[in-house]
């Protein structure tokens, strides 16, 4: 289980991996049942960033993948993907830009961002989970 510190911990760290590569982005932590921990959005950071954070978030924490496996998952059915968009209330974010979080193999939760490319949220999320001695993977 991820705690509020751990997800303050992991937003600090995003902010330090975007800052170091100059994008503000928005950032999300869910927890493996969808809800959400943790959100900030830096400075400069367009407003639909922290929506968008928390879609990929969800997507990341509900499969325990990283948002582009459900990417790539979907391109070739969006019918489907837009079907499951829907019944998630708009949740379901099929986008690269998150990671899920593990501890010990276990899933704790979900780092979602947004405000860069795909990969530069992508890869500011798997900086902070790594940052914060955690897993994105089992």
């Amino acid at each position: 289980m991820l705690t509020l510190d751990d997800a303050l911990r992991l937003l600090d760290a995003a902010r330090t991996a975007s800052t170091q590569i100059g994008v503000p982005m928005a950032f999300a932590v869910m927890d493996p049942g969808g809800h959400l921990l943790a959100l900030a959005r830096m400075d400069g950071a367009p407003w639909v960033t922290s929506d968008v954070a928390q879609g990929k978030a969800w997507t990341s924490a509900a499969y325990g993948v990283p948002s582009a496996a459900q990417k790539d998952k979907m391109s070739p059915m969006p019918n489907f993907a837009t079907a499951i968009t829907a019944m998630t209330h708009g949740r379901f974010t099929p986008q690269t830009g998150a990671v899920p979080v593990y501890r010990d193999g276990v899933l704790v939760g979900g780092l979602g961002g947004s405000g860069g490319t795909g990969d530069q949220d992508e890869a500011a999320c798997a900086a902070a989970v790594e940052a914060c001695g955690l897993s994105t993977t089992a």
